[in-house]
């Protein structure tokens, strides 16, 4: 579970990013994050992750309470949240196969068990037959699908991913929404920042919109709702 109460981030330039959010998501769910431009939504999400650490507040994720969490404890917690982000950040000079590999070999996972894992990953966003390709190989899907995989092969309890289709045709867009539904459908909770408004308004999920730095809206089943 996910809990966040009077939770508060001033950057040092003095700009009030979040501004006072209480909200909780519990375990399986599937959470679209909303909200015009410089509202809050990157902020909101980087601190989920420890990117960002709150002012004031706390930040609660599976019982660890990330805004007194020594930093030597951040890699810990980041093996059980996954990251997609909108510009992939795979590795240019490994290979699929790597990229996925490596998110187990810098947590010290037994050989023996990275090949069988990454493979099965691969195998879930259909490009098990890519596994020797590069990065530059695939085309800007592909790549979505290797920080898919590269994201769950720890089997995390929690994803976030912070704008995964902003990069992509609409087509490929429908493809990467799919496989979160399925990663979704076997447990995983996922918060994802959006301004895709078709896709919110059309795999609906739950809604949260965020606006000035403080939760406007929070519907089940919501929509995308108007922003410029």
């Amino acid at each position: 579970m996910i809990e966040m109460s009077e939770v508060y981030k001033t950057y040092p330039n003095g700009v009030l990013a979040i501004n006072g959010i209480d909200i909780k998501i519990n375990q399986g769910e599937f959470v679209y994050v909303v909200g015009p431009s410089g509202a809050g939504k990157s902020t909101f999400i980087k601190m989920m992750y420890r990117e960002e650490k709150p002012s004031s507040g706390k930040i609660i994720i599976n019982g660890v309470d990330l805004s007194t969490l020594k930093e030597s404890k951040v890699p810990m917690l980041r093996r059980n949240i996954g990251v997609v982000f909108q510009d992939f950040k795979l590795l240019t000079k490994l290979t699929v196969f790597e990229n996925v590999a490596f998110a187990l070999e810098v947590i010290g996972e037994n050989p023996k068990n990275i090949k069988k894992r990454v493979l099965d990953v691969l195998d879930l966003v259909q490009l098990k037959h890519k596994a020797r390709f590069f990065p530059d190989e695939l085309s800007g899907g592909e790549q979505q699908r290797v920080s898919i995989a590269r994201s769950i092969v720890n089997n995390p309890s929690v994803m976030i991913a912070d704008e995964p289709t902003g990069n992509l045709d609409p087509d490929t867009s429908w493809e990467i929404m799919h496989l979160f539904e399925e990663i979704n459908n076997r447990g995983t909770t996922i918060v994802m920042a959006t301004h895709n408004k078709e896709i919110v308004n059309t795999l609906k999920k739950r809604v949260i919109a965020i606006e000035d730095g403080k939760i406007a809206r929070d519907e089940a089943r919501g929509e995308y709702g108007i922003y410029d």
